[in-house]
């Protein structure tokens, strides 16, 4: 069995009461799935204590294929906290089970940093992406049947339909399909495609809205394509917004579960870093500030997405001011980027570690253009040596940042209480002082060109013949001043996968550029990054079973 189900299974989960008890929450007010699991009203979000609160984003350096273990960080961070008399939440993304069948496994921790009940999380959970697909492809099917029944027409070309359906699994079959095949009675042939998910701008919409309204009229200005004499056509048009919003009316409640330490947390939305904004609700991050004194929620893959996206769109759109960032580091993900294969870094080398340090250093000087310096945390393997994590230290000391081991996978909360001592330092120290990458002035381009620039090490942007027609009709129907959420790679500051350490002086190649108009961002699609991923040769779903007495068996 696998080790961190073991333990997840074995562990003695608190009623959900009484984790709500421990933050002053009434019982009349949970709205409970079973025993363990729960919905809140948003009536607890006190924006005087969100203002109050301390904030602190785990991101991380560039990841190896296998993840860095950002989420057990913030976990064990949570537990750390709390045991060293800080009162502290874990908020964070709900896991896709795309990932879960596919290369990455579950989203939940691990070992003994965990949030559960772990299977019920990685797998249905509370319904909150079924709500958001269903929501997304009410949309697309009154598309198809506006474009069916010409009477009502709103004078979209069908050509231009921007809307993909979408689905909750890695499926590279779906990219790009035709739809409305076999006569008259099927509608209206043309071409089309799915997206996964947490790709999807519901998605994007419920975790950076603040309130139900809020929700209703970003989806209301929905880019969904053009008319045929080029004018914008919006959500709006199409008369289903009311009913998108009852289908989402539970998941916009953000879901309360409990570390196995039995501290809060909780888990509220899911989009993907490399192809979207990479971070949890606005609504569940001010609700955790609301409910405790200290929050730890994390920014999906490396901190040059996750982060930058955290900092550029969720805190301009939520007015959130985070006071720490912790990154997470790992020996192995020093020698990858030191240049070592993947299926060898886990033997001693403490040259190629330090070969990959530039890596880690860019993103720290990253964190310090957000006025932030940041805490590193060693996330610690059994492959480690104490060479190399003494190395790492020093390496880390000399760039003006703390170091300290993260070991809660094994310890748990104990484990992490040296990077809990290290944030608490570095808020009460308050010498932070948060601040945006760039103005909204500015154009797409200047945007886009301070990013690539500034974050990735790029000496210039290129535009496909693509991008640069959808830029002008942006441009043309003032549809271009939003903030930017850059779509590309995560294991490589370029938008090539195998440029690994700290590329620079490269060309950032922007293929398409995709309007999430109702979302409040602009998507440039760099290199080859999909919205809807594959499965890898061996799926992790060829590991998993259920045996005969309903027990799970093979979920990572």
């Amino acid at each position: 069995m696998n080790v961190d189900l073991e333990i997840a299974q074995k562990a003695e989960l608190q009623p959900i009461t009484e984790i709500s008890e421990k933050l002053g929450i009434a019982d009349t007010d949970l709205e409970q799935y079973g025993r363990f699991k729960a919905k809140l009203p948003l009536k607890y979000i006190n924006e005087d204590q969100v203002a109050q609160g301390n904030l602190v984003l785990v991101s991380a350096m560039s990841p190896t294929p296998a993840g860095e273990g950002k989420t057990t960080v913030s976990i064990g961070l949570t537990d750390g906290l709390n045991k060293i008399g800080k009162k502290t939440m874990a908020v964070l993304r709900e896991p896709s089970l795309g990932p879960v069948f596919g290369m990455k496994g579950g989203a939940a921790g691990g070992g003994y940093s965990q949030v559960v009940p772990m299977e019920d999380i990685n797998l249905h959970f509370t319904g909150d992406f079924a709500a958001i697909e269903k929501a997304n492809n009410l949309l697309a099917a009154a598309i198809d049947n506006n474009i069916q029944h010409g009477k009502r027409s709103v004078g979209l070309d069908p050509r231009t339909v921007l809307w993909k359906r979408v689905m909750d699994m890695n499926d590279r079959a779906l990219r790009q399909i035709t739809i409305g095949l076999g006569g008259t009675f099927n509608g209206v042939p043309r071409e089309d495609g799915f997206n996964i998910t947490p790709a999807s701008e519901i998605m994007a919409i419920l975790c950076l809205s603040n309130t139900i309204d809020e929700l209703k009229e970003r989806i209301d200005n929905i880019l969904v394509g053009f008319t045929f004499d080029k004018k914008p056509v919006f959500a709006k048009a199409f008369g289903v917004t009311g009913a998108m919003a009852i289908l989402l009316k539970d998941a916009i409640k953000p879901n309360l579960v409990q570390t196995l330490e039995g501290n809060p947390a909780m888990l509220h939305g899911g989009p993907f870093a490399n192809i979207a904004q990479g971070t949890n609700s606005i609504i569940g991050t001010k609700m955790g500030l609301s409910l405790s004194d200290y929050v730890v929620t994390e920014a999906g893959f490396g901190a040059d997405l996750g982060a930058e996206k955290f900092f550029d769109i969720k805190c301009r759109y939520g007015n959130l001011k985070p006071k720490a960032v912790v990154l997470v580091a790992t020996v192995k993900a020093l020698k990858f980027h030191g240049g070592v294969a993947k299926d060898q870094v886990k033997e001693p080398n403490v040259a190629a570690m330090e070969a990959g340090m530039p890596n880690l250093r860019r993103h720290i000087t990253n964190m310090r253009k957000f006025g932030v310096n940041p805490v590193v945390a060693i996330n610690t393997f059994p492959t480690d040596t104490q060479e190399e994590l003494n190395r790492l230290k020093e390496l880390c000391s000399a760039e003006g940042v703390r170091a300290e081991l993260s070991q809660g996978w094994a310890k748990g909360g104990a484990g992490c209480t040296l990077v809990a001592q290290a944030v608490v330092d570095e808020i009460e120290a308050g010498k932070n002082d948060f601040k945006l990458l760039y103005d909204l002035r500015l154009s797409f381009e200047e945007k886009v060109e301070a990013i690539a620039k500034r974050i990735y090490g790029a000496a210039r942007v290129n535009y496909s013949a693509a991008a640069l027609k959808m830029l002008k009709s942006l441009h043309e129907n003032g549809l271009d001043t939003l903030p930017v959420c850059i779509a590309k790679t995560q294991y490589s500051f370029s938008d090539n996968a195998k440029a690994v350490g700290a590329p620079k002086d490269f060309v950032l190649h922007i293929r398409d550029i995709e309007v999430a108009n109702g979302a409040g961002f602009l998507v440039p699609i760099a290199g080859k990054v999909m919205r809807m991923p594959g499965l890898p040769l061996v799926p992790a779903a060829e590991q998993m079973d259920l045996d005969s007495e309903g027990n799970v068996i093979g979920l990572s």
